[in-house]
């Protein structure tokens, strides 16, 4: 067999991972790893990032759920917590699994994306969206359990997670000025980046009221998952925009 179709296999290890092997933090690990392995081997087939199209984008939001949730597990909250590395395999697993539904984009960058604030701005922005992603798990765990630690640590998620979004709308507002002239263009994506970018402002916010808050902080959160898909997924795909999926 040869090597490009060990590394075809690479996504199905890494969804068997996910939703299998996520029963502990090894197997979100093995699952990052193999995902990474298979964006690196794309990445130097074709001289870039693979961060063109539904595949690539979406192999790289499940990565970066499949990292943070790794990293977030050694939380003294969540370690040993099996519903969460679950919870986040088998979510990360699905996004994988829908990567593989689209056919990978092979083609050189086009000349408007080939800069390095393209790529930072996508790359920031995913890692936001997983953090975002996990944050929505801690806060429904918190509505279940009533344990208020998960609040805690759905607000350094959605802390970091908003600094990054702020870095990605910051460096693709660069791209967006070498691009087109203009650092900002209201067009269907810009507009949702900055609905999401608010949305997660204000739960920031609604969370320092204190304890009496605390149940609405944690709806916010699971709704803030929907807005940051339909910001990523919804736009590009029914409507039209800068960013939409070819």
């Amino acid at each position: 067999m040869s090597n490009s179709a060990y590394i075809s296999f690479l996504p199905w290890i890494a969804v068997a991972c996910l939703i299998v092997g996520s029963l502990w933090r090894t197997g979100l690990t093995v699952a990052f790893a193999a995902q990474l392995v298979y964006l690196a081997n794309r990445g130097f087939q074709l001289g870039r990032l693979p961060l063109l199209g539904p595949h690539d984008t979406l192999m790289f939001f499940g990565m970066s759920l499949a990292l943070m949730g790794v990293l977030s597990s050694y939380s003294p909250v969540l370690r040993g917590k099996r519903w969460f590395t679950v919870s986040t395999g088998i979510s990360a697993g699905i996004i994988t699994v829908a990567a593989l539904l689209f056919k990978p984009i092979n083609m050189p960058l086009p000349q408007i994306l080939d800069t390095l604030w393209f790529e930072l701005h996508v790359v920031v922005a995913f890692f936001g969206y997983a953090l975002f992603a996990v944050g929505a798990l801690v806060c429904a765990a918190f509505l279940s359990t009533g344990i208020r630690a998960y609040l805690d640590i759905f607000y350094k998620t959605a802390l970091v997670g908003w600094t990054l979004f702020s870095a990605s709308m910051i460096s693709g507002g660069i791209w967006g000025y070498y691009a087109w002239g203009t650092y900002w263009l209201w067009t269907p994506k810009e507009l949702w980046t900055s609905i999401l970018w608010m949305f997660y402002a204000l739960v920031l916010h609604v969370r320092l009221k204190g304890p009496r808050w605390d149940t609405v902080t944690a709806w916010l959160g699971i709704v803030g998952v929907f807005v940051m898909l339909f910001t990523y997924l919804g736009v590009s795909l029914l409507m039209k925009s800068s960013h939409s999926f070819s």
